[in-house]
């Protein structure tokens, strides 16, 4: 006997429109399956009715209209169970009946029909770049995915951050090129298909640019000389935060872009390699007061939405709205949305764009304890999973090393990419800082209890020069995306070594790439967690540009031929990665390591040409840095020793002194140019010193 079609509420009470329907429960809000029946649960605090609209797949017109009944409505949730419904065949929406004043910051408007926030997967997008149909009206709408992928015995890998090596990619960017060898160029699918290539990089997590639905035909703008449409290709313009994007799946056109990024998922597990998505919670693809009306704005304005008094909308995103996260309302569907991804889709991690503005008040004052950034750090379902702050905003908010961690936040360490590149370039004054950023930044981080780990250190990432560029331009070359060449940042801490973008002067191509792997070597040999922008392992180049968001063309592809001509600097990649893998000393993750080990070093120490003398004056371009720690099961101990020189001239340098029974062997020598890196250690030191090179750095190991 099925006892469970007896229950009451797997009956309808009534009929809406030609609908069987009975009142629906109000959490959680979205759709959810109900015996028979789809339950829809929507807010809205001061709409004065609700209708839910539904659409048979790609038709234009709603082929049914269900208006709430006031009686359905609990609190500020207005929920309804419909029977019978098509789930696969199916589209919704609402419209919301409210009042529309602009000085009051109310824009409801029975005309639109609103996505649902809730929304698993929206349509509208599905096949990427494809003109929209204007005549329709009725352009986003909601759908429901079905649920029955087949994890098997999947989870989160919980790698610990110290041992983490980040690899940030565009998901389209990465294999769309026709040079990828890829049989799904530009989706999920071939992503998966390049698994043994960051296998054999030796990178353990992948950091995906947007991933949830945006719109990337929403940029206006035309390429200035070639007439050819540009896009919003990067997707910092969220239309939904719950559904994945249709367009980078190898079939969107049926919801299949679900399992197909659930099964990008679990094939990187399956390899050992976390996945964390790039997410934006600090404003939405609405705009501002001249944006379109889409879904938050028509459901509850005010809720959703930082406004000054006068209505207007708060622009610390820079992009025109900003998301009113410390609204109870609003930190909830943030909360949802992030165990959603975790309990769902098996996400390990989660870098937060501009991740300041997750820390102001409704007017956009600083909190001190920002209510929604305490709540995900203790939110059970998210206890293991990573939390990264780009702890910064466009309103000036900057809180590297200060931002509201509660012990759980690590933070992109926008001080390090800064100082490196300084360094690097020759600028004067940087030792005493760099001695702390390759250390993980203690200045910014002990005193408030963190470790190393909490800084990301990186010196490229999307945002900005390719690592290639970062030495061959002195000047951004953004004219390509439409604004004058005005977008994207000036300080770029960037030298051209020689000659301004693509040069044919073989010094300055080979001073260039000594350049890259002494960027690639500190960036390695410092304790924090490292990231590594996608190609910048090959010499990837933009041309210079610096602000590649708009465009999906091959200054924003990675060029796999690149490859061939830039193995050596591959070869190199790949060898740092081993070296770190191979000694603990790079990983260790607290700054208050016991005072010496085995080998009688301390866990960490600075030098310079003569062993702990620094020399920390404004005109130094040297310094030293030794890391060391006893082995894990006691039998040893582990000693890494660096020496980074850029200076114009070659330095001596005596080298630490170790017990009798060690000695010290380079492994890295960027100023050898024939062979810049072994695997098998040069014969070991007796004379206790070397030299140098200028520009260069040398790395020893005992």
């Amino acid at each position: 006997m099925d006892h469970q079609s007896n229950r009451v509420d797997t009956h309808p009470t009534s009929t809406i429109s030609g609908f069987e329907v009975r009142h629906g429960k109000p959490l959680p809000f979205g759709v959810t399956p109900a015996f028979n029946g789809l339950n829809f649960s929507i807010f809205t605090s001061s709409g004065t009715s609700c209708t839910l609209v539904l659409f048979q797949c790609g038709e234009k017109e709603p082929y049914a209209e269900i208006q709430i009944p006031d009686s359905y409505r609990i609190g500020n949730v207005y929920s309804i169970v419909v029977f019978g419904l098509d789930i696969e065949n199916l589209e919704y929406g609402y419209r919301i009946d409210g009042p529309n004043s602009f000085s009051d910051g109310h824009a409801f408007d029975h005309s639109k029909v609103l996505m649902d926030p809730y929304a698993r997967l929206i349509s509208g997008r599905d096949t990427w770049a494809s003109e929209p149909d204007w005549s329709n009206q009725y352009p986003y709408r909601s759908r429901v995915p079905l649920d029955d992928f087949d994890w098997d015995d999947d989870r989160q890998l919980e790698i610990p951050p110290q041992d983490l090596i980040i690899y940030e990619l565009h998901v389209r960017g990465y294999t769309i090129s026709g040079t990828s060898g890829t049989n799904y160029p530009g989706t999920y699918a071939g992503l998966v298909e390049k698994i043994p290539y960051f296998k054999s990089l030796g990178v353990n997590a992948i950091e995906l640019m947007p991933i949830f639905e945006y719109d990337e035909y929403e940029n206006s703008r035309d390429h200035p000389d070639t007439g050819e449409k540009l896009y919003n290709f990067w997707g910092y313009s969220t239309l939904g935060f719950f559904a994945p994007k249709a367009g980078f799946a190898s079939t969107g056109k049926l919801g299949m872009q679900v399992d197909e990024f659930k099964q990008l998922v679990k094939s990187f597990h399956s390899a050992g390699i976390e996945v964390i998505l790039d997410v934006v919670f600090n404003h939405t693809a609405e705009g501002n007061e001249r944006g379109p009306v889409l879904s938050f704005k028509g459901l509850d304005n005010k809720i959703y939405y930082m406004l000054t008094p006068e209505g207007y909308y708060f622009n610390f995103s820079g992009t025109g709205n900003t998301l009113n996260c410390n609204n109870p309302v609003v930190r909830n569907l943030v909360l949802d949305c992030l165990r959603y991804w975790v309990a769902e889709y098996h996400i390990d991690g989660f870098r937060f764009d501009l991740a300041a503005i997750l820390g102001r008040d409704p007017m956009g004052y600083p909190l001190s304890n920002p209510p929604l950034l305490e709540s995900l750090a203790f939110d059970p379902i998210l206890s293991k999973a990573k939390l990264i702050a780009e702890a910064w905003d466009a309103g000036g908010l900057y809180q590297v090393g200060t931002f509201p961690a509660f012990g759980r936040w690590g933070e992109w360490n926008g001080k390090y990419r800064d100082c490196v590149r300084r360094f690097l370039k020759g600028d004067q004054g940087l030792v005493g800082e760099l001695a702390q950023r390759v250390q993980g930044s203690p200045d910014l981080y002990q005193s408030s209890g963190r470790s190393p780990a909490t800084s990301v250190n990186f010196i490229t990432c999307h945002d900005g020069f390719t690592l290639h560029d970062l030495v061959s331009y002195n000047y951004k070359h953004n004219e390509a995306n439409g604004e004058y060449n005005r977008d994207g940042g000036d300080d770029n801490y960037s030298w051209n070594c020689g000659d301004e973008g693509l040069s044919s002067n073989e010094g300055v191509l080979g001073f260039r790439l000594r350049q890259m792997q002494n960027a690639l070597t500190i960036l390695f040999m410092s304790r924090g967690v490292p990231m590594l922008l996608m190609g910048d392992e090959f010499g990837r180049t933009q041309l210079g540009n610096n602000n590649a968001y708009c465009l999906d063309s091959p200054i924003s592809w990675v060029d796999w031929s690149l490859i061939e001509n830039n193995h050596e600097l591959l070869d190199f990649t790949k060898a740092l990665i081993a070296l770190r893998n191979d000694h603990p000393s790079l990983r260790v993750n607290s700054f208050s390591a016991p005072g010496s080990n085995v080998l009688g070093l301390p866990s960490s120490s600075f030098h310079g040409s003569a062993p702990y003398q620094p020399d920390w004056s404004e005109s130094s371009k040297q310094l030293a840095w030794l890391f060391s720690c006893d082995s894990a099961d006691s039998s040893g101990a582990d000693a890494v020793y660096v020496y980074a020189n850029m200076s114009d001239f070659a330095s001596w340098c005596d080298l630490p002194a170790l017990p009798e029974s060690e000695t010290w062997s380079i492994v890295i020598n960027t100023g050898d140019r024939a062979s810049p890196f072994t695997r098998e250690p040069r014969s070991p030191f007796t004379n206790g010193g070397l030299l140098v090179g200028e520009h260069s750095v040398v790395v020893l190991t005992s």
